[in-house]
């Protein structure tokens, strides 16, 4: 049995944290300043972790290494699972002929690339992470931008910063069921909290977006649409959150956005257009059918052909369109009619789950107690990877697709991400050595010794969570007794502090590796996650400080009387 002990370095939280920061410090220096590939990078600051585990914090050899299984395994089941099986359902859907439809939809809506970036990476984006989560969105929408014309990596950048606002009620509000018995605080309360919180994200990460895709001319011209698609967001997943229900705050809030965009649309354009740059659109994923075996399939042909008779952008029948966004409309019943909790589907499902003691990993935390993240749960009849896979069965349906060719389309998919599996399974050991030693509870003990400043410190303790581990949800287990009991120290509101873990810690999703290597393979950019960080991290650390300054406000007379429970 391993106990874990906080302040190993001569009793000093402060000297402990420089040790227990060490991994961190290795993980992001490799990655963003040294540009190693993010497998090499997560391997090398993994054996950091390890080292600083057993040698710092007297971790057993054995516990050590059984934290860092533990945690590989849940790297590949459940996130793992869910992107390989998300993106197979893209690839489907590109083999097939019918993400060509889906491209002409979206570029008679508008062909312009900013509008494209807010509807498809933003709304529809939201709308993936309310039913799914765990980087599906980053791994679908990178891939319909780059079959959009986009750069692959101003694609998978766009997608990165894009998936924040919805993060916190990602996966049917995944990340506040977990924290709100953990922090001992009612669900809806905490929900309505994030609710004040998080929509001002909402606000401005569209005109971001625009900004990213065309810079402050793109500002300039597409303003309206990131302001209107940001609002009508903004507002759906407040009024949900706060007076519906928070499982559903970001499926209304990412349709509202979306809807509100539509219609603008309807009476304006952007006035200068920016659209598929020369040489047209890249092939949208590695792997994909030859010219030749397009070729071999007229329909297929058929589909794929931009132009129509008279030479202007080709005009599908109704038909076609059903049947192009027909896994996506099965995405959506299927995991409605599984999340919901108060559909009987749910119940049924959540009882094929077996929840387990790892093999051999005995640890109890600081206060003698058996540390949640000891436990493994498989659930794997509900799991977002395996309803994931029943959409792909269904749409090999509606697309027509045979058992060979959907094999053969997971294969491919399988061979394109064999780096970001690796990736994410030794990131997430790196979580869980970090976590189970006592390394990550020890940086967060000592920054919650900062008193009353802690306001400011919160948001940040959620956003490093995101970073190390990729989810809002584990960031949310990981802290969020820590954020309550630091509130209650410090005289703040334990609501507040808990509901600021989860808001700060979307902000640390666009720089986790897991997420960096899912969107660097969705877009054939495999082994240049440093590339994209270097693109994306002053958004998230522009992002984290404006959600630092809405939280210390929350905490003082400015803004209080916006805390639930007030």
């Amino acid at each position: 049995m391993y106990k874990q002990v906080l302040d190993p370095v001569g009793n000093s939280l402060f000297l402990s944290t420089l040790f227990a920061a060490l991994p961190l410090v290795t993980l992001f220096v490799l990655l963003g300043g040294l540009r190693l590939k993010a497998h090499v990078a997560a391997l090398w600051s993994l054996l950091v972790a390890i080292l600083v585990a057993i040698i710092v914090y007297s971790m057993p050899v054995g516990q050590t290494l059984d934290a860092g299984a533990e945690g590989a395994a849940f790297g590949l089941f459940p996130i793992m699972w869910i992107v390989v099986n998300a993106i197979w359902i893209y690839t489907l859907l590109e083999r097939s002929g019918y993400f060509a439809v889906i491209k002409r939809s979206f570029g008679r809506l508008s062909d312009d690339q900013r509008v494209q970036a807010v509807l498809i990476a933003f709304c529809f984006g939201a709308l993936l992470e309310a039913l799914a989560g765990f980087g599906t969105p980053v791994a679908i929408c990178s891939v319909m931008l780059i079959g959009l014309g986009f750069q692959p990596a101003k694609a998978a950048a766009v997608a990165l910063v894009a998936n924040t606002a919805p993060v916190a009620f990602g996966a049917i509000a995944v990340p506040i069921t977990t924290l709100a018995p953990l922090a001992n605080l009612p669900k809806d309360d905490l929900g309505a909290m994030v609710g004040r919180q998080t929509p001002f994200l909402a606000l401005v990460v569209p005109l971001i977006l625009v900004g990213m895709v065309d810079g402050r001319r793109g500002i300039k011209a597409a303003w309206p649409a990131a302001i209107v698609g940001g609002l009508a967001f903004a507002l759906g997943q407040f009024l949900c959150s706060n007076y519906l229900s928070v499982e559903l705050a970001d499926v209304v809030a990412s349709l509202a956005g979306a809807g509100a965009i539509i219609a603008l649309l309807q009476f304006w354009q952007p006035g200068d257009i920016v659209g598929v740059p020369a040489g047209g659109p890249r092939p949208a994923m590695a792997g994909g059918e030859s010219g030749v075996d397009q070729q071999r399939f007229e329909k297929e042909a058929h589909l794929r052909a931009d132009a129509g008779p008279d030479g202007d952008l080709k005009r599908d029948t109704p038909g076609e369109i059903i049947t192009a966004f027909s896994p996506y409309i099965i995405l959506i019943a299927v995991f409605a009619l599984a999340q919901i909790h108060w559909l009987p589907f749910f119940d049924w499902l959540d009882a094929r789950t077996k929840t387990f003691d790892w093999p051999g990993l005995h640890v109890l935390n600081a206060k003698g107690k058996e540390p949640t993240a000891v436990l493994f749960k498989f659930n794997w009849a509900n799991a977002a990877g395996t309803l994931l896979l029943i959409c792909g069965l269904l749409s090999m349906i509606t697309l027509r697709v045979n058992a060979r060719r959907a094999i053969a389309a997971y294969v491919a998919t399988l061979n394109q991400l064999k780096f970001a599996i690796l990736t994410v399974a030794t990131v997430l050991a790196l979580a869980y050595v970090m976590n189970l030693s006592g390394q990550t509870i020890t940086i967060g003990n000592w920054l919650a010794g900062a008193g009353a400043a802690f306001a400011l410190l919160s948001p940040i303790l959620g956003w490093l969570g995101v970073a190390v581990t990729g989810s809002d949800t584990s960031s949310n287990a990981l802290f969020g007794a820590l954020q309550v009991s630091a509130a209650q120290k410090a005289d703040l509101s334990p609501m507040l502090m808990a509901a600021a873990n989860s808001s700060g810690g979307v902000l640390g999703k666009m720089i986790s590796p897991q997420n960096l290597a899912i969107g660097a393979a969705a877009v054939g950019m495999g082994g240049r996650e440093g590339d994209l960080f270097r693109m994306v991290v002053k958004w998230s650390l522009i992002l984290l400080a404006a959600m630092v300054v809405i939280v210390y406000l929350q905490s003082t007379s400015v803004l209080s009387w916006m805390v639930v429970g007030s």
